[in-house]
């Protein structure tokens, strides 16, 4: 039966469900306030929140503009501090872990057309790229924040995200979307998903019989995928075979002191079995090793991890996440579409979890449908744009494991291994081979990744392509004012720069200014 859609009903909370609810509440504010449209979020009162990334791009720099939350509040109230980037030790190989390379956020400008790549690569300095033609990776190095305490909010010198306590910022999330957007809260468990005559969700039977109806239901139950996986029978399409890792031990550790200081990016160390992220909050830091059950087992990689931080195994508190890494066949089916880990999840390498919350909000609040009739048009344009973008997360994260010359365990045999590298990412290789990454190599609107960044990760893992030919007087040219103009912004914001912690201090005391 065709009808208005009128009702979103958003199933579980969290970053997913809270960050859809507000990007659909405040891009349909006007209906909301007539009183044609309402935003339900209903969430279990009995569920923790899953917080296995806490890193989030620069795009929720955006986000929490759009949402009209302030940054002093996201720093304030949910222990966040400054990421620049990531950090990668250890990758390129096993006797080299002093080996570092960074993927930054910030740009190098004119990098998308690959021509300083080219550059680092027909002069010798392909593995120093990112120091080279950018400045966040010094920054960075000196542990310095990416703006000042006189930017204003979502403003600064370099392109920056936030590392964040997800419990803390979904309750931030939440209070916001209630107070100020009129998304209406209801605390509920789901005993059943009611569907109607065409197999579509009609209604939710919660506890005392209760039902709660809507037009449109957005899945964002976590793994458990309640809605489209568990009622509406979407398969999951596992991509195990090619992202091997399933589980990670993870932990909370505390500073020395409340002065001591914050690192400006994500640290991910390779190891024998996987990889240990260690993110700077302002409170803590949040460590967590990641591996595949395949190849080793928790009692292996809980000393691993333990020799990390330095402390007692049999005194460490760890906590051990499963996950099976891969996507839903199908984002959105009938009246019904999975935002979050409902959706999928493959692992935390390069914090693409949030990203792709981010995404899938945006895309929905934007292209809201008004009427059942338009359900199947707007769902194949959705699954379309979200089936391309996930394979572009996992050719991206192959990326990593795939150019990795260790070879000091199975793991990392297998994961460099022919056979497990996707065919779509073999083709973009053999076109790297000769050339470096370019934008139109990526033709996706509101790509995952960039071809920048792409060239970090090539050029960090020492690929280097084979260009066979001299560096041109306009190139060497162009490059030569990069290089000078680069040093030039260095030393520039390293005069100017606070540390991380001094700037984190600073907006705690006084806040930041909002003009």
């Amino acid at each position: 039966m065709n009808r208005m859609i009128d009702v979103i009903v958003i199933v579980g909370g969290g970053s997913a469900g809270w960050l859809t609810a507000g990007y659909v509440a405040r891009e349909h504010r006007e209906r909301i306030a007539r009183g044609d449209l309402r935003v339900v979020l209903c969430e279990s009162p009995n569920i923790p929140a899953i917080g296995v990334g806490e890193g989030t791009w620069p795009t929720m720099r955006a986000t929490l503009a759009r949402l009209g939350i302030s940054e002093t509040s996201l720093i304030t109230r949910c222990h966040a501090s400054f990421k620049q980037g990531s950090r990668f030790s250890g990758w390129h190989h096993a006797s080299a872990p002093g080996h570092d390379y960074y993927h930054p956020f910030a740009f190098a400008p004119g990098g998308a057309d690959g021509a300083l790549a080219s550059y680092g690569a027909l002069t010798d300095q392909w593995s120093d790229f990112s120091r080279l033609f950018g400045a966040q990776q010094s920054i960075c190095e000196a542990q310095r924040a990416p703006k000042q305490i006189t930017h204003a909010e979502f403003d600064g010198a370099l392109n920056y995200g936030y590392h964040l306590d997800v419990t803390a910022f979904a309750q931030l999330l939440s209070e916001h979307c209630q107070a100020e957007l009129g998304v209406e809260h209801v605390l509920a468990d789901v005993q059943e998903v009611l569907r109607d005559e065409t197999g579509a969700i009609a209604a939710l039977r919660l506890p005392g019989d209760e039902r709660l109806s809507g037009d449109l239901f957005v899945d964002c139950t976590g793994f458990k995928a309640l809605l489209l996986g568990d009622a509406l029978k979407v398969p999951f399409r596992s991509v195990a075979q090619v992202l091997f890792n399933d589980a990670a031990l993870t932990t909370h550790v505390n500073y020395p002191s409340a002065d001591s200081e914050i690192a400006s990016c994500t640290h991910a160390s390779a190891t024998t079995h996987g990889w240990i992220w260690d993110i700077g909050l302002s409170s803590r830091r949040g460590v967590g090793h990641v591996f595949s059950s395949r190849y080793t087992d928790v009692a292996q990689v809980a000393g691993t991890l333990s020799a990390y931080l330095g402390v007692d195994e049999a005194s460490a508190e760890f906590r051990h996440i499963s996950f099976s890494p891969g996507c839903r066949e199908r984002v959105w089916q009938d009246n019904c579409v999975a935002i979050g880990l409902s959706a999928g999840f493959v692992e935390p390498l390069e914090a693409s979890a949030l990203v792709m919350i981010e995404l899938s909000a945006m895309e929905l609040a934007e292209g809201l449908p008004r009427h059942s009739s338009q359900l199947p048009v707007v769902a194949k344009r959705f699954n379309t744009a979200f089936a391309y973008r996930w394979d572009r997360v996992v050719d991206f994260l192959k990326l990593h494991y795939a150019l990795s010359k260790r070879d000091d365990s199975e793991y990392w045999r297998d994961n460099r291994a022919a056979t497990s590298v996707p065919e779509s990412l073999q083709q973009l290789l053999t076109l790297w081979r000769y050339r470096a990454p370019q934008s139109n190599d990526f033709p996706m609107a509101r790509e995952v990744f960039q071809s920048l960044s792409y060239q970090y990760v090539l050029s960090g893992l020492g690929e280097a392509p084979l260009l066979g030919e001299q560096v041109s007087s306009a190139l060497d040219e162009r490059a030569q004012r990069a290089l000078a103009q680069n040093k030039q912004t260095i030393n520039h914001l390293m005069s100017q720069l606070p540390g991380n912690r001094e700037l984190i201090h600073k907006i705690h005391r006084f806040g930041l200014s909002t003009i």
